[in-house]
């Protein structure tokens, strides 16, 4: 067995030093191969050690700018780390280099949101979906951005799909509950699923300050 398969295996069984030790020697042993030093970024990225798994990923994507693990990774970290703008950069790269994938997709879109740029992650969160349909977590998202840019009836077919995949989704109900209140005169829709909110999850104080709003009113 080779040192990136004796480190992922170790990974695997949560023995982080063995499996720093395995890619070590992985590197070593093949200094101009990006596989190693992107296991040992994914590596320390998980032992919340930024400044090493920065340095690792960037050596891979010296070696190969177009090792879409490596950039994804990197994206990853920036993000973790509220460093938006330069995640953004980052997974773009990474989507242009090959990495054809939702998760991609879908933290390229988030990105963008979190640095004030909804509009500009709406095509990413759209292709997203369009990429992992059954995904709920992106699924909910394109549909609170949607709303949040008014598109409201494309916004409660992805809340709908979210309630009709998972009844107990507090978020998804809290969404489409403001969206009703927002954009139709559907109060009694908007009241149950702000309702269903808060009794789902009991914290959910905004759900219930706008249900006592809509009901006051």
């Amino acid at each position: 067995m080779e040192y990136n398969e004796i480190g992922i295996k170790a990974l695997q069984e949560g023995a982080y030093e063995k499996a720093i030790e395995a890619f070590m020697k992985a590197a070593e042993e093949e200094p101009e191969n990006p596989v190693g030093y992107i296991n040992l970024g994914n590596v320390f990225a998980s032992a919340g050690d930024t400044e090493r798994a920065e340095r690792f990923f960037q050596k891979a994507i010296s070696l190969d700018e177009n090792a879409g693990s490596a950039l994804y990774g990197l994206g990853n970290l920036y993000y973790s780390n509220e460093r938006f703008e330069e995640a953004a950069i980052v997974y773009e790269k990474a989507i242009r280099a090959g990495l054809n994938e939702a998760d991609a997709f879908f933290m390229l879109g988030k990105s963008l949101k979190q640095s004030d740029k909804s509009k500009l992650a709406l095509p990413y969160f759209q292709r997203a979906a369009e990429l992992a349909p059954a995904d709920l977590e992106i699924r909910l998202a394109f549909g609170i951005l949607l709303a949040e840019m008014e598109l409201f009836e494309e916004a409660g077919k992805e809340l709908s799909f979210v309630l009709e995949n998972d009844d107990e989704n507090a978020d998804a109900h809290y969404n489409l509950g403001v969206l009703y209140a927002v954009s139709t005169d559907q109060k009694d829709d908007a009241l149950f699923h702000l309702e269903k909110a808060f009794t789902i999850e009991p914290e959910h104080t905004q759900a219930r300050y706008i249900y006592d709003m809509i009901k006051l009113g």
